[in-house]
């Protein structure tokens, strides 16, 4: 067994955990996370996987965390579809976000160039956390679980050790920037409510 092999067990196995997390605490209704965030996650990270096979020769294992991050996100999406509240669902500014990511889309089609529609879904990846920071500073109130958001921290951090290419790399340093920026809101709204009770 090579080392590259066991992270890539390893990511799998923190996306394996960040799924059944999601689901346990969105049937306990524990959490209440944004929809408009996992159908962003949804569309970007399977054109980005797309686009990722598409610049270079490589296999399944280069980029094991875009791989599973498309099965996870897809199976959040489903599960917060189903079993989310009204809370979850599209608001106006999830649907402004739907328009920019739609516009990117659009130039993927017609422009045919995989590298700079690979940036520019990233771009989507960032956009996709706008509905959950947007929703977070509205309501003043820590709407994720911060086990979730940790792995989701770890995942891509871990990667950097197998990934190959330039596209995968630029995921998983995407992923970690976006996550630890998550993590701070979450900490800042948690210390304010702290220090406000």
């Amino acid at each position: 067994m090579t080392i590259k092999f066991l992270i890539n067990i390893f990511i799998s196995l923190i996306n394996v955990f960040i799924l059944a997390r999601y689901i346990y605490l969105l049937r306990s209704q524990r959490i209440s996370p944004s929809l408009a965030m996992w159908t962003f996650f949804s569309l970007a990270t399977g054109i980005s996987l797309f686009t990722y096979f598409a610049e270079g020769d490589y296999n399944i294992s280069d980029n094991i965390l875009n791989l599973t991050d498309l099965i996870l996100v897809v199976s959040v999406f489903a599960a917060i579809f189903v079993l989310g509240d009204r809370s979850t669902r599209f608001n106006r500014f999830d649907l402004f976000c739907l328009i920019i990511v739609g516009i990117i889309i659009l130039f993927w089609a017609f422009s045919n160039n995989h590298i700079l529609t690979n940036f520019a879904v990233q771009g989507i990846l960032v956009i996709s956390y706008f509905p959950v920071v947007s929703r977070m500073l509205h309501q003043k109130k820590n709407t994720e679980d911060f086990f979730i958001w940790i792995a989701l921290f770890t995942a891509p951090l871990i990667s950097l050790l197998a990934n190959e290419g330039l596209l995968a790399s630029v995921y998983a340093i995407r992923a970690i920037f976006c996550t630890a920026l998550l993590l701070g809101l979450m900490l800042r709204i948690e210390f304010q409510k702290n220090k406000d009770s």
